[in-house]
């Protein structure tokens, strides 16, 4: 098998015969997925980032752990064949990509995994490594009225790919970043073994694999804690010129005690034109709103700085969203004034 794959690397007519070695691969791996060439015009060869595009062996989309697994091995076997999971392929500099290797398609497991976990008065939700933050959140919600305490600002981002990372969000002030909010992760590790691990069991393993950029293992699945989700969300951005002001502000905010401040933290940096991508049109929350620079001071640089806050409320909750908005904003901005 090993050295059929050498074959293959090296033969450079081997175009009319591929579709042969894949299916014969395919069978010797006795994938339940699928595997297709590695043509360079094929999802696995690029990344958002458009900075390198470089053509993979073959893509693999396999069915679950257990492929991930046979395919791991295999490489594990060999001196000169490389891996590399791929998720949604928002990585900028290539580091899904398996030059004459193997890419695993994570997004092809999206399914294989959804099951809502109320554990000792705790809620949670075990996924699959290839399913997408925003998929999880609409499911959760719709289905039980709860969201991940914590999630990324752009959420079509698999579990596995933002885990193996960070996955700093809004919430992370108060919740900690993605990686604070698992318990416990299902991983194919570089041996091809499917190995179970939490902060208890295997818990080397886990804290590697968490914000290990994919260098410890495979995560194939992830159990995510979860909260009550609000029933509405009061969303808010400020326009700062200035960069101490700004940070000050958000550094204020997120000092704050649960339930003296927003529930949502975070913050950007746009353009001062017109640039309907990057600058004053990427500002107003809806679209019917325009951005108004006649505010703009005029000693503002090329740069603005804009301080996103949310702030979550239930129906039953009293005063209304609008008074308890005002009134947190009205409050924060006065301490701000007071320490200047």
């Amino acid at each position: 098998m090993i050295a059929y794959l050498g074959r293959i690397v090296h033969n450079n007519d081997a175009e009319s015969k591929l579709d042969d070695d894949v299916s014969s691969i395919s069978k010797s791996l006795d994938l339940q997925g699928s595997i297709e060439n590695g043509d360079v015009s094929s999802l696995a060869s690029k990344d958002f980032g458009g900075l390198y595009s470089v053509k993979p062996l073959f893509l693999i989309k396999p069915s679950g752990a257990e492929d991930i697994s046979r395919v791991v091995k295999l490489a594990s076997r060999t001196s000169n064949l490389t891996v590399a999971a791929r998720g949604n392929g928002h990585s900028i500099n290539g580091q899904a990509m398996a030059e004459g290797g193997l890419v695993i398609d994570m997004c092809s497991t999206e399914k294989n995994h959804f099951e809502f976990l109320p554990i000792n008065g705790s809620h949670y939700i075990d996924v699959s490594g290839g399913a997408l933050w925003e998929d999880v959140l609409t499911r959760c919600v719709s289905r039980y009225g709860y969201a991940p305490r914590s999630w990324t600002d752009y959420l079509s981002l698999t579990v596995g790919g933002t885990l193996s990372n960070a996955g700093v969000s809004g919430q992370a002030f108060r919740y900690g970043p993605q990686t604070s909010n698992v318990t416990e992760l299902e991983v194919v590790t570089g041996k091809g073994e499917i190995t179970v691990c939490s902060e208890t069991l295997n818990s080397e393993l886990f804290f590697g694999v968490l914000g290990g950029l994919g260098q410890f293992g495979i995560i194939t699945r992830a159990r995510i804690k979860l909260q009550q989700a609000p029933d509405m969300v009061r969303w808010i951005r400020v326009v700062y010129s200035e960069f101490e002001e700004f940070t000050r502000d958000a550094e204020f905010l997120v000092t704050q005690k649960e339930g003296e401040s927003f529930d949502y933290v975070e913050g950007f940096v746009f353009c001062n034109n017109d640039d309907p991508f990057n600058g004053w049109p990427s500002v107003p929350l809806d679209p019917g709103h325009e951005f108004n620079p006649t505010h703009i001071s005029q000693t503002a640089g090329s740069v603005l700085y804009c301080l996103e806050v949310a702030f979550h409320y239930r129906n039953s909750d009293h005063p209304t969203v609008d008074t308890v908005t005002i009134f947190f904003f009205l409050v924060y901005s006065l301490i701000s004034c007071i320490m200047d």
